[in-house]
């Protein structure tokens, strides 16, 4: 399968890592969906309007399996969310089942209960940043070492019961299997991730714990067709989607505030009354990767006076989406106190995340106690000159570079 060779190919070249490519902005004021190649090399659809964008996320004419694996457009070549996954004709029943595996574990009331161990672990996570200063006074601090990275892989891993000592390997494996062109190497990564959730089912079985492992274990042995497989890959992708989005948007909320003082010290004036909405225009703002959300069309759907046809693959950039003056004033100014903020960084419909609000738990209890730790934090580097990490799945930038 070969893509047009007039289609422009993603990830699109972005100036820096606060603002979104341009050539998203040009698309889109063209039409809300354009013919585009994917990284692999394959032809897509790229929806770059809220509108529209929002539609197919909830419309279940679209979803994650193909009718052809062998034939589907892939994204990349990364381990993990480059092309179809899950059976075409049981991909409701699977997702249901899914989502009853994990809703009590991601649940808001959890989410309030957990709050105060994330505290505790957020306090620890600044106090090495108050050591690492106090230990070279003249050089600055990697917020991303010390906060945005640690902080996110703490809590997942606490949450799924997993040992934080094995934090290192982790993140190896995340980081490999997470490179747009990873091919063998992120399969061999995604190996040994999916082997060592074994092993850990493994210890689980035998000794259970108040933990994700050990709930999607019960679900795993009163349901038959939950497959080991499965079960590994579920377990390695909640480890995956659990920190590297967060991780990287506390990265992001970081730059957004500290790129304007007078925008800090308002924040730091009262982060606890400023941080929920502060967080919603972070999460609408920051855009983590430079491709989007993907699907592929189960029918032939009509779409902004396109026809999707049956097996097209969709790209829904929420980046772009979020950033559009159809539904947002002023859409790239940041701006928390924002009215109306009906962001899609969480997706929509049947498929919203269903971590959400741990992100924002773990996102407002950072930049709280952040702010209200260290008011006069400040930016060691000028935002714009930071690069993205555009070779991976989740973008990012790899040092947050602070003083105090």
């Amino acid at each position: 399968m070969t893509a047009p060779t007039s289609a422009p190919q993603l990830p699109f070249a972005r100036p820096n890592a606060l603002d979104i490519a341009p050539l998203l902005g040009l698309l889109r004021a063209k039409g809300p969906l354009a013919r585009v190649t994917t990284p692999a090399g394959d032809p897509a659809w790229l929806v770059t309007a809220y509108e529209e964008s929002r539609a197919i996320l909830g419309d279940k004419r679209f979803g994650k399996a193909h009718p052809a694996p062998e034939d589907a457009t892939k994204i990349s070549s990364a381990a993990i969310q480059s092309g179809p996954s899950g059976s075409f004709e049981d991909e409701e029943r699977e997702h249901a089942r899914m989502r009853k595996v994990l809703a009590p574990a991601f649940s808001a009331p959890r989410m309030r209960r957990l709050g105060s161990r994330i505290e505790e672990l957020t306090e620890r996570c600044l106090d090495e940043m108050e050591q690492a200063r106090a230990a070279d006074p003249q050089a600055p601090v990697n917020l991303h070492e010390h906060l945005s990275f640690p902080l996110p892989v703490q809590v997942i891993c606490e949450l799924l019961g997993v040992p934080q000592s094995d934090r290192e390997l982790l993140r190896d494996w995340s980081e490999r299997i997470g490179m747009l062109d990873g091919g063998a190497d992120g399969q061999r990564a995604m190996a040994d991730f999916q082997a060592y959730m074994s092993r850990l089912a493994e210890e689980k079985r035998e000794r259970p714990g108040q933990d994700v492992v050990t709930d999607i274990l019960a679900v795993q042995a009163e349901d038959p067709t939950f497959t080991e497989d499965e079960m590994t890959r579920l377990a390695a992708g909640l480890l995956f989607a659990g920190h590297e989005t967060t991780s990287t948007r506390i990265d992001f909320g970081t730059l957004f505030l500290l790129s304007d003082p007078a925008r800090r010290d308002r924040f730091a004036a009262d982060p606890e009354g400023l941080v929920h909405a502060t967080v919603e225009e972070i999460l609408r703002m920051s855009a983590p990767g430079g491709l989007g959300l993907l699907r592929y069309a189960r029918e032939d759907v009509p779409v902004g006076g396109t026809t999707i046809a049956r097996g097209d693959a969709v790209i829904i950039a929420i980046n772009a989406a979020n950033r559009d003056d159809a539904a947002f004033a002023d859409p790239d100014a940041f701006d928390p106190a924002r009215a109306a903020n009906a962001h899609l960084a969480f997706g929509h419909g049947g498929h919203y995340c269903i971590g959400n609000a741990l992100a924002r738990t773990e996102m407002r209890i950072a930049f709280t106690a952040l702010f209200r730790r260290f008011p006069g934090l400040r930016l060691s580097v000028d935002p714009h000159s930071l690069p993205e990490h555009s070779e991976r799945l989740t973008g990012g930038v790899a040092e947050v570079p602070v003083e105090w």
